[in-house]
């Protein structure tokens, strides 16, 4: 009996790659109904331990945490902790901890997985593609020669070489110590 008489269907020549996680960024798990401090993620991760919230790094005013959907294996966000929407908002306080997450996530990133380069940037607004507009954050997106590859381009899948509490625990502990 064939394939198709049980009703499988032909095989064609494609492998497929399962990434069912992505399924709930699809339905738009952890994105806020509303902007209000309440319903948004990176209000409630700090009241999280480390490990359960993907925090990296905790600082006085900001805070480096893995992104839950990541574009690349290490990706980090900083966030201020105080829910504000613009870049412009932030305190001088919050603006020079951004910048000094932002390097130490860097430096970090370059100890223990030695990539070729970094996309940072943060999308201001959704018409600017923020996936959470009303808390503001600095992605911080590790890039290695070849990472483009097929996969995204024609598959539209991103393969991840570690598990996310695997890279927080490495990334956390090559944080600088105060």
């Amino acid at each position: 009996m064939s394939d198709v008489q049980d009703g499988v269907g032909e095989p064609d020549a494609f492998e497929r790659l399962w990434t069912p996680h992505r399924i709930l960024y699809i339905k738009g798990e952890n994105k806020p109904e509303t902007s209000a401090e309440a319903d948004c993620p990176f209000c409630r991760i700090p009241a999280l331990d480390d490990a359960e919230g993907l925090i990296v790094h905790r600082g006085e005013v900001a805070y480096a945490v893995l992104n839950l959907y990541p574009y690349n294996a290490g990706h980090l966000l900083v966030c201020p902790y105080r829910h504000v929407s613009d870049y412009t908002e932030l305190s001088d306080d919050e603006t020079a901890e951004v910048a000094v997450l932002t390097k130490q996530a860097m430096q970090v990133m370059r100890a223990v997985t030695s990539p070729h380069g970094f996309n940072l940037g943060m999308n201001q607004g959704s018409a600017a593609g923020a996936g959470i507009a009303a808390h503001l954050h600095q992605h911080i997106v590790p890039r290695w020669g070849g990472d483009s590859n097929f996969m995204p381009v024609i598959g539209h899948t991103k393969t991840m070489p570690q598990l996310l509490g695997d890279t927080r625990e490495m990334l956390a502990n090559a944080w600088p110590k105060e």
